[in-house]
């Protein structure tokens, strides 16, 4: 997905929703907003959703848990990113399965770059799953 696809970001803070609407907006994105993971899970679970953004701190229930929930629960999971507390926190993101993670403070470019590794290079829309890409090329000497 190059840009159009919908994007689900679940935060309980407005402001940050705030944020990250306008930069993925920007970018051609459409934006859907979550304030809890109740509503990240309804609103998956109804689908046309294509990545899912989650704040790994939110609260009442942090996006870590509701990444884990959502990929136990929803048949076809989208790819989640997951925005951790530190860039040390990225190993709490594996443990959620995410499919990938990023530091606040957010920096667009980073967002940018993770929202389309995820959602293009590496991802099989099919089955959606995270793949490995490789390219086979044969050598001849000169």
């Amino acid at each position: 997905m190059a840009t159009g696809g919908h994007i689900l970001v679940a935060d309980d803070e407005r402001n940050l929703r705030k944020l990250l609407r306008n930069v993925l907006e920007g970018s051609g994105y459409t934006v859907a907003e979550a304030a809890n993971g109740v509503e990240a899970l309804d609103q998956v679970r109804a689908g046309g959703i294509d990545l899912v953004i989650l704040d790994g701190e939110a609260a009442p229930a942090g996006g870590m848990g509701v990444c884990r929930a959502l990929k136990d629960e929803v048949y076809r999971c989208p790819p989640v990113l997951v925005l951790t507390a530190r860039p040390q926190d990225a190993w709490l993101a594996t443990w959620s399965r995410a499919d990938a993670a990023v530091p606040h403070p957010i920096d667009p470019v980073v967002l940018g770059e993770s929202v389309n590794t995820v959602t293009t290079y590496g991802y099989d829309p099919v089955t959606y799953m995270q793949e490995t890409k490789v390219t086979l090329c044969k050598i001849s000497p000169a």
